[in-house]
């Protein structure tokens, strides 16, 4: 039965699957979700118009909006109803999963099992509707106070209607979303909040390579720089790939039992420990928290005089907090270092996780169960997470000096986007794989049983 699986597992093809109906109907209807996404990102704001929208924010690259616009496939650039994107539940998430960790009342809650994850679930939501709403005031005023300081009418009839008009549309647009992605992740194949990040930044691939090829043709880049950042790309996708799957598998044991036969046997497993237990987390905090205040002087530095004091202030800052400069390499590197080792302490408890082996009888060989246990697995977690940490810093920075050093801002180019792509991608077609062989376990079985009537 073992070799069985072993060929079933290695025999999975593109020609097993045309035969998988199922699965080709979750692929479809994930393809046709995504395309919805795309559709909505071009429906402006009632009462923004486009054209102007996107002039301002050209004055504004470099900040924090461009994380945002990234994610959101480029929407908040045109500011369309999807313009934030589903980055407000995200963050809502992360501030939850933060607040469980850390509240006794909602640590119980997130122990209940199903009913507890339930109820999680929701204030995340009530958060992400409420994150938008802040998000989408300070939208609709900003559009209204930075396009009049710099001449350009963003908005065609400013006041507050517009502002609740557009902070209901933002809400909107982002629980449609929410809705969209879970009906991809029930329905279709993969992650569906994942997903629809992951198109958003893959959305600006067209455009950005037709620029970097259109600079080489009109020689204003070199055909050797377009050859190694091609080069570097590869060279990051491997890396990545490499890393997220690497793990330190710890050997559990349990008690012997007996088996079928009479005999006594000791059951044996693994408890993986991943390499970036993080994920993507450090680099967004960190990022996002360096480029706020760059963003804010952005606004703020077209109604302040360069001479004046708060105008010097303001262009010394930017000077310091800019892509690629020495000041922001460090902070950005320092910042995703300890936001790594913050966040995996928040999603991993080595206590919690030793008392659940104790409770089953579980215990790490050479190691004494409960107290002696949660240090143990504490001491491997650090050691490993220094070299998560390290890693997503080099990803990270690595890039943002490149950026800066060629003046090229390719989406895929970023440490985080180029992180969220490929851990995308790697778990759908781990998911699909996952289908196949379900599917020719499924056919097996038929066969066996239809053998079996046969004799």
């Amino acid at each position: 039965m073992a070799s069985r699986a072993d060929n079933i597992a290695s025999n999975l093809s593109l020609a097993n699957f045309s035969k998988a109906t199922e699965l080709k109907k979750r692929i479809w209807f994930t393809i046709g979700a995504l395309i919805v996404f795309r559709f909505l990102s071009f429906v402006p704001l009632p009462g923004v118009n486009p054209l102007v929208v996107e002039q301002l924010y050209k004055q504004t690259q470099g900040g924090i909006l461009d994380i945002f616009n990234t994610f959101s496939g480029g929407s908040l650039q045109r500011m369309s109803l999807i313009a934030l994107g589903i980055m407000p539940y995200i963050t809502a998430s992360i501030v939850v999963q933060l607040a469980a960790s850390l509240h006794p009342a909602l640590a119980a809650l997130k122990k209940e099992g199903e009913s507890g994850r339930k109820k999680l679930n929701q204030y995340t939501r009530y958060g992400a509707v409420l994150l938008t709403a802040i998000q989408g005031w300070f939208i609709a005023s900003g559009l209204e106070a930075f396009g009049a300081s710099s001449g350009l009418q963003a908005v065609v009839v400013p006041g507050l209607v517009f502002r609740i008009s557009a902070v209901i549309s933002l809400i909107g647009g982002t629980m449609f979303l929410l809705w969209l992605g879970e009906q991809i992740t029930s329905r279709g194949i993969g992650n569906g909040t994942s997903l629809i990040i992951m198109a958003g930044i893959v959305a600006q691939m067209p455009t950005s390579f037709a620029n970097l090829f259109e600079g080489g043709r009109s020689g204003s880049i070199s055909g050797f720089m377009i050859f190694g950042l091609i080069i570097l790309m590869v060279a990051m996708v491997l890396l990545i790939c490499f890393m997220e799957r690497a793990s330190r598998r710890l050997l559990i044991q349990y008690p012997k039992r007996a088996s079928q036969n009479g005999m006594m046997q000791a059951d044996r497993s693994h408890l993986p420990l991943k390499l970036n237990t993080a994920g993507v987390i450090p680099p967004i905090f960190a990022s996002s928290l360096l480029l706020l205040p760059l963003t804010i002087t952005q606004f703020a530095g077209n109604s302040v005089s360069p001479d004046s004091t708060m105008g010097s202030f303001i262009v010394t800052l930017n000077q310091y907090l800019g892509h690629g400069k020495p000041a922001y390499m460090i902070l950005y590197a320092l910042g995703i270092i300890f936001f790594s080792f913050f966040y995996t302490a928040v999603v991993f408890n080595p206590e919690e996780t030793a008392d659940n082996l104790k409770r089953n009888g579980g215990f790490i060989p050479g190691i004494r169960p409960g107290k002696s246990t949660a240090t143990y697995l504490d001491y491997v977690l650090t050691r490993i997470t220094v070299l998560g940490a390290a890693y997503l810093a080099i990803v990270c920075v690595v890039p943002e000096w490149i950026i800066e050093q060629t003046g090229m801002r390719l989406p895929l180019l970023g440490g985080t986007s180029l992180l969220i792509v490929v851990n995308v991608t790697v778990d759908t077609i781990t998911q699909i794989q996952s289908h196949l062989l379900a599917h020719q376990y499924g056919d097996l079985i038929k066969k066996a049983k239809l053998k079996g009537r046969l004799r």
